[in-house]
């Protein structure tokens, strides 16, 4: 059977008009020259890793796959989908030939293509939104989901665009966001376990200043249990003064260890924070509710939300070491 790529026409669709005129589609990765000698998923990793050794790992595999998948698992016959973003269709063909290599096509850029039959365009507001969420991807290239395939060969057939009540697009939507938003989080507490331990301080303390209160960070090595102390003042004469431990590691804190930290926080109105990427265990979280000194207790999920929370307020420094984007989406 047949299979449906998408090809992206360059960012934003801008190369489609040309896509459309010169019957075909290409792409780039012009530093790994020609490729069309190449035979296995290796010999094109091992092209991509001489061609960009700046590039991480997985990132030179993501682009030899996808350009072995253009110059071998492409066949003749395979329908193919690229996007004009200009006016919102997408133009639907059918692969005519083989791959070839043209050093001067698009001034250099997209050397490699095929030749595409075009067959019809697509509206892509005619498409469901679940269909349009499966074209989003920003791969140059992929396989299109069977059930995006049929959608598109029924509007190529004449068939009306499925119409969706306000109700069941705004459940649509919410279920993307939703979607987006968790994976979303879950990028950034990846981000946020591949930091350091000095850097994961820096974090912590980061966050209390945009908080609105000033740290001292104890100096390296043995701090008996004080490797922050935040405070209004910065030096800790002025209450509320917190007494901050972090730990960076994948094991749990335990009521050891938290009864090592209350044993440092020995003042009246002195306040803990205990922060653990490895989490806590329930004893623990027992132990901090009967402490006498109010002590909260930070895992990775409660840090993360906090520096969400309070992102916009945080210092240059402090952003350095988590640089994020701001995702605007529709109300």
């Amino acid at each position: 059977m047949a299979s449906t790529w998408l090809v992206r026409a360059d960012s934003g669709g801008r190369l489609a008009p040309e896509f459309k005129s010169k019957s075909l589609v290409a792409i780039g990765w012009i530093e790994a020259r020609n490729t069309l000698d190449l035979t296995t998923r290796e010999a094109f990793f091992l092209r991509m890793k001489e061609a960009y050794p700046e590039d991480s790992k997985p990132k030179q595999h993501n682009a030899a796959g996808q350009v072995f998948r253009f110059v071998r698992e492409i066949q003749v016959g395979d329908q193919v989908v690229t996007y004009d973003n200009a006016r919102r269709t997408y133009l639907v063909g059918r692969i005519a030939g083989t791959p070839k290599y043209d050093a001067e096509l698009f001034d250099g850029e997209f050397p490699t293509f095929r030749q595409v039959e075009w067959l019809s365009e697509v509206s892509r507001d005619a498409l469901t939104l679940k269909a349009k969420n499966s074209l989003g991807s920003t791969m140059t290239l992929f396989k299109v989901p069977p059930e995006t395939v049929a959608e598109i060969e029924a509007l190529m057939g004449g068939a009306q665009p499925q119409q969706a009540s306000e109700e069941e697009e705004a459940l649509e939507e919410k279920d993307l966001l939703q979607d987006l938003q968790s994976k979303s989080l879950e990028f950034i507490k990846d981000r946020v376990s591949k930091l350091d331990w000095e850097q994961m301080q820096e974090l912590t303390a980061g966050l209390l200043r945009a908080m609105g209160y000033k740290t001292r960070i104890s100096p390296t090595g043995p701090d008996r249990g004080k490797d922050i102390v935040a405070s209004p003042d910065g030096f800790g004469f002025e209450q509320p003064r917190i007494i901050v431990e972090v730990k960076h590691r994948r094991g749990q804190m335990g009521t050891q260890e938290i009864r090592g930290f209350l044993a440092v926080i020995r003042h009246a109105g002195d306040k803990g924070l205990y922060v653990s990427t490895g989490g806590f265990s329930r004893e623990a979280y027992y132990e901090a509710e009967r402490a006498n000194n109010p002590i909260t207790l930070m895992d990775l999920d409660d840090l993360v939300e906090a520096i969400l929370e309070h992102y916009e307020s945080m210092d240059l420094e402090t952003r350095v070491l988590l640089p994020l984007k701001r995702i605007y989406w529709p109300a």
